[in-house]
């Protein structure tokens, strides 16, 4: 049986990746105790990468999380997401298409300033700031830089820095504005009835089936885009009411959470400085961007301002759903965006990255 495991999720050494998943947690529930937002996701992240950056080796070994695990809990979250559609959100979905047509500006705007900020620094070349800068696609724009002759270690942690910080971020901002922690206790929670043996079995088909088909279509985070669609289908078609319990829910951002900070192990602390300071302005840029077009937006939409910028708020699909599902927020408004985000962003990239000398 080990080897079947083993083979599956490659060979990891168990007892450290025990460990590692172990200090996830407890910086969950440390998070939670200090009444931080989402705190399941954003305790793990920070302990495990504290840990990585601090050169813990439980066992002998740097913090481990095999990614094949965060694969196997991802689908959870699409499948919460996709529980918030209801028949009546067909009639909501026109009057998204102005900020989704602002989606056309907003991306090739803050690529553009976020480009000409980290080039004026001097510290990284052309190549390296233009795919370093891209709002989305993590995978695929470091993939692009790598074969572009891009500083592929520096580029891959601007684009990682970019997303934690925006997650980092992004719910602090709310917890701010709404006086009190956003996503304590499980983190986030979609209303729905109690689960059933039916209500099981169609989440467990719309998880797994939507995963396998997410990424044999390479569709953008095709793992938890197709839980989110089958989901969403079988909700609006009343073939069930229900969303994963919370517990599921928090275990899925200790993965997540755990899976993402153990990306720091290894890397040399001073190029992580100097790729924190630089994406740190990125963030202004980009987030303070997102603030304008939210208010801009908001009165033209029909939705709230918060969740106007919560689309529009450079993170992952994955984390920025989670925020949206915190917050009980317009969940598949927010999602659509992230996902044209998505395509925009490689788009945009694949378009004009060969003109970078």
């Amino acid at each position: 049986m080990r080897h079947l495991i083993d083979r599956l999720l490659g060979a990891p050494h168990w007892p450290s990746v025990g460990l590692t998943y172990a200090l996830g947690l407890a910086g969950g529930f440390g998070a939670q105790a200090l009444h931080l937002p989402l705190p399941m996701l954003l305790g793990s992240l920070l302990a495990v990468g504290a840990a990585a950056v601090g050169g813990l080796k439980p066992f002998g070994h740097l913090p481990q999380a095999p990614q094949k695990i965060r694969m196997v809990f991802v689908p959870v979250i699409g499948i919460a997401i996709g529980g918030a559609a209801r028949p009546e959100i067909l009639a909501e979905a026109p009057r998204w298409v102005p900020s989704l047509l602002a989606l056309c500006l907003f991306i090739p705007l803050v690529h553009f300033l976020g480009f000409r900020l980290l080039t004026a620094t001097g510290r990284v070349d052309r190549r390296t700031a233009f795919y370093g800068t891209a709002p989305g696609g993590l995978v695929e724009t470091v993939q692009m830089g790598e074969e572009a002759g891009a500083d592929v270690q520096m580029l891959a942690m601007l684009q990682f820095l970019r997303l934690i910080l925006t997650i980092v971020l992004v719910p602090v901002a709310f917890s701010w504005m709404e006086g009190h922690a956003v996503g304590s206790a499980a983190g986030a929670a979609v209303a729905g009835s109690a689960l059933g043996v039916r209500d099981v079995a169609v989440l467990a088909v719309a998880a797994v089936a939507g995963a396998l088909i997410g990424l044999k279509l390479r569709l953008p985070a095709g793992h938890v885009l197709g839980p989110i669609l089958l989901s969403a289908a079988a909700h609006m078609a009343g073939w069930t009411e229900g969303v994963p319990p919370g517990w599921l829910l928090a275990a899925a951002q200790v993965v997540v959470g755990t899976s993402l900070g153990v990306r720091f192990a290894g890397m040399p602390k001073g190029r992580i400085l100097a790729a924190l300071r630089l994406a740190l302005m990125n963030a202004v840029i980009t987030i303070g961007t997102a603030v304008g077009f939210a208010l801009a937006l908001a009165p033209l939409t029909g939705e709230p301002v918060r969740a106007v910028f919560l689309a529009f708020a450079p993170g992952g699909l994955i984390e920025m759903g989670l925020i949206a599902l915190s917050l009980k927020m317009s969940i598949l408004y927010v999602t659509a965006h992230h996902l044209v985000r998505i395509i925009l962003a490689v788009s945009f990239v694949r378009a004009f990255g060969g003109r970078m000398e």
